[in-house]
């Protein structure tokens, strides 16, 4: 694969376990042992395609360095951490996290999950070139599938990973009504659970950085879900 990682533990068992288990899969694994540390190491090596987060480091701890991450960088950041705690959950996805897991961890889970991370952010329709459209395109939004990135107009807009597989969902199918459900497991790719508030955080923070106030794009189906206008239908 050869895509780089950051793991950042204070925990030296834990980062060597994970080095273990992803150096077997074929990643290059890095690692700092607090959030300053790790921020450094994000700034000197911009090639670092994951980000590894445990909670509870010395000084700066994780949520603060995914605050300040998500200032500039959609970088895709899993969490693990023993706040397990459903508002720990639900502040650390809130400030831009990609996945949560919970210590203590099984590592073949956790490397599961770093791998859909990476092939959902990094390969996201690269199996089937011939067929798969390369850039989506719907009003003044563009999403560019090879470059991850979307633009309204000539503005950039910064999304997490979390955020930018919605988008690709939502612009895939403009007008069709995707139920929370197929919302969640495309978003978050784990089984749907009663995680609406999830969903609705995920949703108001595309709205806002699409200056989306009037429901222009995302338009909410009550008791439905949600849909993406196509910009022909009557508001």
């Amino acid at each position: 694969m050869g895509y780089q990682i950051l793991v950042a533990d204070d925990e030296a068992e834990i980062r060597d376990l994970l080095r273990l288990y992803l150096e077997k899969e074929g990643y290059e694994v890095l690692d700092a042992q607090d959030g300053e540390e790790a921020l450094k190491v994000l700034r000197e090596q911009p090639e670092i395609a994951m980000l590894i987060l445990d909670i509870m480091m010395p000084g700066k701890d994780g949520f603060h360095v995914l605050k300040e991450l998500r200032k500039d960088s959609n970088l895709p950041v899993i969490i693990l951490s023993a706040k397990t705690a459903d508002t720990d959950k639900i502040l650390g996805l809130d400030l831009g996290a990609d996945d949560y897991i919970a210590k203590p961890f099984n590592p073949l889970e956790a490397v599961a999950r770093i791998n859909s991370n990476i092939r959902r952010f990094y390969s996201l329709g690269a199996n089937d070139s011939q067929t798969v459209k390369k850039v989506l395109q719907v009003q003044d939004l563009t999403l560019d599938l090879e470059g991850c990135i979307l633009r309204k107009g000539e503005e950039i807009i910064d999304l997490s990973s979390t955020e930018y597989r919605l988008m690709e969902l939502f612009m895939s199918n403009p007008g069709k009504i995707y139920t929370k459900q197929q919302i969640y497991e495309y978003g978050w790719q784990e089984p749907y659970f009663i995680a609406d508030n999830n969903i609705m955080v995920c949703i108001s923070k595309l709205r806002a950085k699409l200056s989306d106030d009037s429901g222009r794009y995302i338009r909410t189906v009550r008791g439905l879900g949600y849909r993406f206008e196509t910009g022909n239908q009557t508001l």
